[in-house]
């Protein structure tokens, strides 16, 4: 990339940290040693060119094929792996599963790749209330069917906070300065969600649930998907540039896109889809690995014989009683060949698109109105908590006036009698820019070097000579992090229409189904498809939905 660095600051992070950059004098900080660790785009774009090799002799034969193992794919082979189904094969192109809920570790800490915490569920019902019962992370259920949790899991204070001009503030709305008029703009906006939180249709569903797919159809709650949630802070008259940037926080952190490119269901789910307008959810659940310890804990469930890591499905054939399915292994290239006679192909749309036979030679429209948002994630290790000024150390610490999401403290939950020791900050940044494809070229234009510059200079004004401290700083470039829910997406006919398995054989499993990316809607579809496979095998039971 043949940027300055100021300039290379100021493109991705705003002009204000590459100003605070430049104020902070001539001195040139230490480079912080490490290296870009991503290594699924090498592997992945064999998929571009022409199939790979075909193995030669009888495929093996399984009952059912999981084609990914994040979060979608390992639910799947959960259900199926509860059901009995012994002969069951979970391929993954990593060396490792758990997409963008996988995790590191090293000397100091485990620590997150993607994902780093779970929203408490506010029922024990349901395929994710059942996986933390499994890690015992409930430890009890009310008489009206709330769980409580393990107290060591929900995240402990401080929780959050706010950098803003040279100093650190509680929270992440900026109270500090605040007017009446903005006080009171942020009251009547909390007020709207929760009118939001509390309104039920006439068949007793919520505006918005957790998985979206159980909550309202109803048309005055759908039509808010016409509209981007900026569009909609416009006409709601919502003025408050720090009600704004809280909004387009959000939507940055959860969706990778600014306001202005996601759908205002969407934005208002976010604040209205976890509580019901006077009970608020417990928390969230954390780990220092984020949801790595659930990752640990499927894939536990599902078996280390089942799963096949380093393995590249490259085609998916459809027949009458089952599919044949060639892959690669990604290390040495060699091919090798099974017959499914179910699959769930829990991979995005734009692969399924590539992989499965018949989209490959006619792909359906649909496929053209999924787009994802291209993230990084770095780890930098530090020898001890970097200095601030203002309210301590939290457990996620954002940026007022940068473009990155700050970084949370992968050491936060550890039960440490010393908290001055070495610790592990998890750095996030989204490409939320409009065009998802200038984001990606983007994304994959800058080296390690220009990473680390960026890191560095985002992370200096709050932290000053934090270079000092740093000891490593590891990259994760995510080309397709998350589904974009854009305005029209989430409730338009794209969406379902890739929902619906293809013929009785392939069944889908993905969080880009519902739209939006996270674990509860990656976990409803793995446990849908499943069910669907179980039922095609003549194995149907009782829902775990």
């Amino acid at each position: 990339m043949e940027l300055g660095r100021r300039d290379l600051v100021a493109a991705f992070l705003g002009t204000a940290v590459a100003q605070a950059a430049c104020r902070r004098g001539s001195r040139t900080p230490r480079p912080i040693p490490g290296e870009l660790v991503d290594r699924q785009v090498e592997v992945g774009h064999l998929l571009r060119g022409a199939p790979p090799p075909i193995a030669p002799g009888p495929p093996r034969t399984v009952d059912v094929l999981v084609v990914g193992a994040g979060i979608a794919g390992l639910c799947a082979a959960w259900r199926l792996a509860s059901a009995g189904i012994e002969d069951l094969v979970v391929c993954e192109l990593d060396s490792e599963a758990g997409g963008t809920a996988r995790s590191g570790r090293n000397a100091v800490s485990a620590f997150p790749w993607g994902a780093h915490y779970l929203p408490a569920p506010r029922s024990d019902r349901g395929p994710v209330a059942r996986l933390l019962r499994e890690l015992g992370a409930i430890t009890g259920v009310d008489a009206e069917g709330r769980p409580s949790f393990a107290e060591q899991l929900l995240v402990r204070e401080p929780e959050e906070r706010l950098f803003y001009r040279g100093a650190w503030y509680e929270g992440l709305y900026l109270r500090a300065g605040a007017s009446a008029a903005d006080l009171a703009e942020l009251a009547r906006f909390e007020a709207k969600m929760d009118s939001f939180a509390a309104w039920v249709d006439g068949k007793g569903r919520k505006a918005f649930d957790v998985p979206s797919g159980k909550g309202s159809d109803d048309a005055e709650v759908t039509s808010l998907d016409r509209l981007s949630m900026a569009e909609w802070m416009d006409a709601e008259g919502y003025r408050s540039s720090r009600l704004r940037w809280l909004v387009d926080y959000a939507c940055r952190d959860d969706f990778g896109a600014r306001a202005e490119h996601v759908s205002a269901w969407a934005g208002v789910w976010y604040f209205a889809a976890r509580h019901d307008g006077k009970t608020k959810s417990a928390g969230y659940l954390t780990w220092p690995e984020g949801n790595g310890r659930l990752v640990r804990q499927l894939a536990t469930a599902v078996g280390p014989r089942r799963l096949l890591t380093s393995a590249l499905v490259h085609t998916v054939e459809p027949g009458e009683d089952g599919c044949r399915v060639h892959a690669l292994d990604a290390r040495t290239r060699a091919p090798t060949s099974f017959f499914a006679r179910q699959v769930v192909f829990a991979g995005p749309r734009f692969v399924a698109g590539r992989v499965l036979s018949p989209w490959r030679k006619a792909p359906p429209g649909f496929l053209a109105e999924f787009q994802y948002s291209p993230w990084v994630v770095a780890n930098l290790t530090l020898s001890a908590p970097p200095p601030s000024r203002g309210f301590p150390l939290a457990w996620d610490n954002v940026l007022y006036e940068s473009q990155s999401l700050g970084y949370v403290v992968a050491t936060h939950q550890l039960e440490r009698a010393d908290d001055s020791g070495p610790t592990v900050l998890t750095w996030y940044y989204a490409l939320a820019g409009g065009d998802v494809r200038a984001e990606r070229a983007r994304l994959l234009s800058a080296g390690y070097s220009e990473w680390e510059q960026l890191v560095a200079a985002d992370l200096a004004p709050a932290h000053p000579g934090l270079d000092a401290l740093a000891t490593r700083l590891e990259v994760w470039r995510w080309g397709h992090a998350m589904v974009r829910p854009r305005p029209g997406f989430i409730w338009g006919g794209a969406r379902r229409a890739a929902e619906e398995s293809l013929g009785a054989r392939v069944h889908f499993a993905h969080s880009d189904l519902g739209g939006m990316a996270l674990f509860e809607e990656a976990c409803f579809f793995g446990v849908r498809a499943a069910e669907r496979c179980l039922a095609g095998l003549g194995r149907a039971g009782e829902s775990w939905q």
